[in-house]
């Protein structure tokens, strides 16, 4: 392309421009509401958006040396050709022409898409990263119809879902090389926290022509995925009573009170093996850890085999059996002794939730296995009352509220429930859905990046491995960031110039 023609399309961005101009202050367009311009707009702009893209494109093209290149390997390279490209942007389809450099046996090579940072498909990262964030939030099939409508742009729902499974794939080194937060920016306690959900995983079939399942027979089946917390809290000594006053309030379940909040939480989740998260944990934990880190704790439900992995891999932490889960099993016997319309029930729970506040969840247990021998108990009533006598009696070490409140400590996992909600059911068990395993663990990568704030970082991060994979060289500057270069001043030399 010549700069004759490159100032051809320079003077129709300017015809288009004072079309525009002229819409907004000529006697029609001042007859419009405020709903029909913006929409007008924001259309027109696009298409605007689009020309100026591709005059970027085509003045980049112009530049471009054609003389003899070298390549990664240091081989050098004749011009042999220019080549184009596709390019899906926000403002639509574009055509990138580059010059291509090539001999016999030592292959091509185009360093204008290293210059330009692309990627190895056709996809802008703005386009990429608009339906991603979209993507870890609401269901494929509507992201791609929210873009569809906005921006006119149609891709399909398994388009989306690669852009998530190959943006993601660079998560995990992210939090690798993290830097921890500042130390003054950390509180005393450093806290873990880790449950499971289950998700619907697609199913494997011997027969895939099957079309009417068997009764009871489905076409998914439930893989946990492993969620985990890790942050650090300033320490709030509690008594008993004040607790009791937090929980009971209006009759609602929580043990929230004025108390500071969590400071720089992470979150986490993964379809892997609990093994292999808690080896990713263990690297947050050893960057976390320092001498301000006074009280090290840990908090989850009775599930032996994670706290069975959480205390082998954190030994110097203290496990905290989540007090939320213990006062339901109160509840599960005062139903089964009183039934839920007695009114003794209310005042039983409140002497029993009194008595395991002060760590006294062993002596509970040997209570409600003396209340299951009594004459006259139902096999029902007598089966939960074994059932929570033992579940305290296993978890006793875990259950001394008493000192926890003393020391400041945290006593309910609200933050790994508030996860396993929020993170991953939220988006994973919505009506009709099921998962690959790639596919699902890539979006929880991706919704992780997304609920911990780190978005534009970890984009960047990505665009850099990227860069590096592809052209081994570092990701081009951002505008801002000292990337000003001999294309941006011809750029501005030519909107510079008068019209003719």
């Amino acid at each position: 392309m010549t700069f004759n023609l490159i100032s051809i399309i320079q003077q129709k961005v300017r015809t288009d421009f004072d079309m525009l101009l002229s819409t907004v202050t000529d006697a029609d367009g001042q007859k419009c509401s405020a709903d029909q311009m913006e929409r007008y707009l924001f259309k027109q702009l696009l298409c605007l958006g689009a020309e100026l893209m591709q005059l970027f494109f085509d003045v980049r093209s112009e530049t471009c040396s054609r003389k003899a290149a070298a390549n990664e390997a240091g081989k050098t390279l004749p011009y042999h050709s220019d080549r184009t490209r596709d390019y899906f942007s926000v403002f639509g389809e574009l055509t990138i022409t580059r010059p291509y450099f090539y001999r016999k046996n030592d292959g091509g090579y185009i360093p204008l898409d290293a210059e330009l940072g692309l990627g190895a498909d056709c996809y802008s990262d703005f386009l990429r990263e608009l339906h991603d964030e979209l993507s870890v939030y609401i269901p494929f099939a509507k992201e791609v119809e929210i873009i569809d409508r906005f921006f006119d742009i149609s891709l399909s729902t398994r388009c989306t879902q690669q852009f998530i499974e190959t943006d993601a794939a660079d998560a995990a080194a992210y939090y690798e090389q993290k830097p921890p937060p500042p130390v003054e920016e950390d509180a005393s306690i450093l806290v873990l926290q880790a449950d499971g959900k289950g998700i619907p995983i697609i199913k494997a079939s011997a027969s895939k022509d099957k079309v009417r399942l068997k009764r009871g027979e489905a076409r998914s089946r439930k893989k946990a995925v492993t969620a985990t917390a890790i942050y650090t809290l300033q320490p709030a000594t509690r008594s008993v009573d004040t607790v009791m006053a937090s929980l009971l309030k209006e009759g609602e379940t929580k043990t929230d009170l004025n108390r500071s909040r969590p400071q720089h939480k992470q979150i986490w989740g993964t379809l892997q093996s609990k093994k292999a998260d808690l080896d990713r944990l263990q690297g947050e934990v050893n960057q976390r850890m320092g001498d301000h880190s006074q009280h090290r704790v840990m908090l989850c439900d009775g599930d032996k085999s994670l706290q069975s992995h959480l205390t082998t891999r954190f030994s110097d932490f203290t496990l905290i059996l989540d007090f939320i889960h213990a006062y339901e099993y109160l509840w599960q016997v005062a139903n089964a002794l009183y039934g839920e319309d007695d009114p003794d029930r209310h005042a039983w729970i409140l002497e029993q939730t009194h008595h395991l506040l002060n760590g006294q969840a062993y002596d509970l247990a040997i209570t409600f296995r003396q209340l299951a021998k009594e004459k006259g108990r139902s096999a029902s009533q007598q089966k939960v009352l074994r059932e929570v006598a033992n579940y305290f009696e296993n978890n006793r070490a875990y259950m001394d509220y008493a000192a926890y409140l003393q020391k400041g400590w945290p006593i309910a996992s609200g933050v790994i429930e508030g996860v396993c909600r929020h993170f991953v059911k939220d988006r994973m068990e919505l009506s009709g859905m099921r998962w690959s395993i790639d596919g699902a663990e890539s979006l929880l990568h991706l919704r992780a990046v997304a609920e911990n704030n780190d978005w534009e970082t970890y984009h960047r991060f990505r665009k850099q491995q990227r860069q590096q994979r592809l052209c081994k060289r570092d990701w081009p500057l951002y505008i801002g960031e000292g990337a000003y270069d001999e294309t941006e001043a011809v750029i501005l030399q030519l909107m510079a110039e008068p019209e003719p």
